[in-house]
């Protein structure tokens, strides 16, 4: 039996075009791009076009564009980064975040918050999906106010209208950072006809090499560094760079934000029928944000009277690649704090993240359907719910 890989939000395998552009700096174009001589010009002229083909793809400035290990560490040096610098400046200072952030968000908020008298305000999301603005108005009124939110969820699919926010944020004062790793290549990105000014994206999402990413910094933003010793990417990273990764980031953006509109209608027709089969077939399951504005990708399926750890790992025994949440909780098999703060304390259902990609065909959807269908039957009949 073909296995079926469909965690696709979690990681991606790299594509042959970006493998292929990244060869040569690999091997024979090793320099490395502070150096003078002609191996260090060939790898600075290598970086320096796959920073203008990222910043082309977003449709910004090749300068606001800065090369980083990942999203993950974007997200650390937008929040903290800005946080600190504000907070040298201002004399108070509030930190505005989602109750349905990834970890890389509310890991540094509660660290800022915690540690330097930064004052954290939360937003609530419905059941329906809906972000709660009115916090975030009165602490933009209130006075200097950083916002991160996530374009496009991790372990939903929900789309925040983070374009519409960022007007509102800039027009009150603040300053937008928004994590489009879950967004660029899966919705439309264009960050010039928005008012964001901090914007983190990630490589091993778009079938790019893992451990690449990059922040986008509008002009006039500054950040206070989180590494130092260089001054490479214009002061605010330091550490030489990876020119290879560079290269394959800046391929693999290009193609996504290129195949974008067709990936997205073919995979909404694939999420439709998975989803449509599922709640046809399975008593007890419904589907998180059904009717929510989401992101074509991902599809997250709560089911009752089974376990969420015994579900997956029947899942993989047949074959199905999945995961119950964020694949970044390392070793978590608790609810995540995205399902809690959307259905509150007391769900019991198991939760299932399906998210589809560029190989996903319409056997594996079937295939999908039958394992699932089987595998909840069995499991309730055996009794284990939990």
């Amino acid at each position: 039996m073909k296995a079926v890989y469909l965690d696709h939000a979690a990681t991606t395998p790299i594509r042959n075009e970006v493998r292929e552009a990244m060869e040569p700096y690999l091997s024979e174009s090793f320099g490395n791009p502070s150096s003078l001589h002609r191996w260090g010009r060939e790898a600075s002229a290598a970086l320096e076009n796959a920073r203008a083909t990222v910043a082309e793809a977003l449709s910004v400035s090749p300068k606001e564009i800065y090369f980083t290990r990942g999203g993950t560490e974007s997200d650390n040096l937008a929040v903290l980064g800005c946080c600190k610098f504000m907070e040298t400046h201002k004399k108070q200072l509030t930190l505005v975040v989602s109750a349905i952030e990834h970890s890389a968000i509310l890991d540094p908020a509660k660290l800022v918050t915690e540690g330097q008298g930064v004052e954290l305000v939360t937003l609530p999301v419905s059941q329906d999906g809906v972000l709660d603005q009115e916090p975030l108005k009165l602490a933009l009124e209130s006075g200097p106010t950083v916002v991160s939110l996530l374009w496009v969820n991790n372990e939903t699919g929900l789309v925040f209208p983070v374009a519409e926010i960022s007007g509102l944020v800039n027009e009150l004062g603040g300053t937008m950072h928004t994590d489009a790793v879950q967004a660029v290549g899966k919705i439309p990105v264009n960050v010039r006809e928005t008012s964001i000014h901090l914007l983190t994206a990630s490589g091993h999402k778009i079938y790019g090499p893992k451990g690449t990413g990059i922040l986008f910094v509008r002009s006039g933003v500054d950040l206070v560094p989180l590494v130092h010793g260089g001054g490479q990417e214009q002061t605010l990273r330091a550490g030489t760079e990876d020119v290879a990764g560079a290269v394959g980031f800046a391929c693999s953006l290009q193609l996504a934000v290129e195949e974008q509109q067709q990936s997205c209608k073919r995979l909404t027709e694939l999420r439709s029928v998975l989803e449509r089969s599922l709640l046809e077939l399975i008593p007890g399951l419904r589907i998180n944000l059904q009717d929510a504005n989401r992101a074509s990708h991902i599809s997250s399926i709560a089911i009752d009277d089974v376990d969420g750890e015994d579900l997956l790992a029947a899942l993989d025994l047949e074959g199905i690649a999945a995961s119950g949440g964020s694949a970044c909780e390392s070793g978590s098999t608790q609810t995540s704090h995205v399902i809690t703060a959307l259905y509150g304390e007391e769900h019991s259902a198991a939760t299932v993240r399906f998210s589809l990609g560029r190989e996903t065909t319409e056997h594996d959807i079937e295939q999908t359907i039958l394992k699932l269908t089987s595998i909840v039957t069995r499991l309730r009949n055996l009794g284990v719910a939990s």
